[in-house]
C-alpha cells in the first residue's frame, strides 16, 4: 500500500482515449493525461484541426498524443476507431474517457427531427457503443488492484432543468448519467469501473457559440464566481482513473462550481 500522492494518482504510462479530444473539455482532458505521462489517443470531425492540436499538446508536453479523425455517431465510425485502437494498442487501453458531444437549441414547438437525432446518437448511442466495444480491450488492462476505467461526460443540464431551449441534450445527458450506473453494473466483474462527470460551465466552442464567448453573465450566477478551468475537470478525471479513484463506482460526480448543489 501506498498512500504517496505521486502513486495514489498516477496515470504514468497509461494508455488513455478520449473523443471529441481537440477542444473544449476534451483537450482539458487530454491535456491532463498528457501532462502525467500517460500515452493519449484524441479524435474529431475536423482532421486538420485535430492533426494540428494532436502535434501541439505532443509537444506541449512532450508525450505521444496520437489523432483519428472520424464521426463517432454511427456505428461505423466506431467500428473503424476501434479497429485502429486494436491495431495500435493489441495490449489494450486503460481509460476511454466518452466525451465527444453535440448540442441543439431551438424552441419546442418547431424543434427538428434532425436536431434530435444528432445529439442522441453522439451523446447516447456512441458512448454506449464504444464502450460495447472497447470492452476488450479494457479488459485487458483491468486487473482487481488496477481497474480499467471508462469515463463519461454528461452534463449539469442532465441534472437540473436549463436555462435554454436544449431539449435533446438534456435528455441525452440524463440518459448517460442512468446509462453509466447501468453500464457501472455489467462491467465492474470485468475489472472495468464507470463513472460519470457532469461538468458544469466550461470554455467550450458547445458554451461559446451560445452567449458569444462572453462568460461573464454566466459566472456571476455561480456560486464560486468563476467558470471552470483545465484543472477542475482534468484533476477530477484523473482521480475517478488513478489508484485514488478505484473503489469510486457508477457515480456521477458535478464539476460546476456549485451550481447545482450550493444554489
Amino acid at each position: 500500500m501506498s498512500l504517496d500522492i505521486s502513486s495514489l494518482f498516477s496515470v504514468e504510462r497509461k494508455v488513455a482515449v478520449v473523443t471529441g479530444g481537440s477542444r473544449g473539455i476534451g483537450e482539458m482532458l487530454a491535456s491532463g493525461f498528457l501532462a502525467n505521462g500517460a500515452k493519449v489517443y484524441i479524435t474529431a470531425r475536423k482532421e486538420d484541426a485535430l492533426n494540428l492540436k494532436a502535434k501541439e499538446l505532443a509537444e506541449k508536453f512532450g508525450g505521444e498524443c496520437i489523432p483519428f479523425c472520424v464521426d463517432l455517431s454511427n456505428i461505423e465510425g466506431v467500428n473503424e476507431f476501434v479497429k485502429f485502437i486494436s491495431d495500435c494498442e493489441p495490449e489494450g487501453v486503460d481509460f476511454l474517457i466518452n466525451n465527444a458531444g453535440a448540442a441543439w437549441g431551438h424552441p419546442f414547438e418547431s424543434f427538428p427531427e434532425s436536431g434530435w437525432d444528432k445529439v442522441m446518437d453522439l451523446n447516447v448511442k456512441s458512448p454506449f457503443f464504444l464502450t460495447q466495444k472497447f470492452k476488450t480491450l479494457l479488459a485487458k488492462k483491468g486487473n482487481s488492484e488496477d481497474p480499467s476505467r471508462v469515463v463519461n461526460i454528461a452534463s449539469i443540464d442532465g441534472i437540473r432543468l436549463p436555462l435554454m431551449e436544449t431539449f435533446s441534450y438534456t435528455a441525452s445527458k440524463s440518459a448517460i448519467i442512468h446509462l453509466t450506473r447501468h453500464l457501472a453494473k455489467t462491467l465492474v466483474k470485468d475489472n472495468i469501473i464507470v463513472n460519470a462527470i457532469a461538468p458544469g460551465p466550461f470554455d467550450s466552442h458547445m458554451l461559446g457559440k451560445a452567449v458569444n464567448f462572453d462568460y461573464s453573465f454566466i459566472a456571476e450566477s455561480i456560486p464560486r464566481k468563476r467558470i471552470g478551468s483545465p484543472e477542475d475537470i482534468a484533476g477530477l478525471c484523473l482521480y475517478l482513473c488513478s489508484r485514488a479513484g478505484a473503489y469510486t463506482v457508477g457515480e456521477t460526480i458535478t464539476c460546476d462550481g456549485g451550481a447545482v448543489n450550493a444554489t
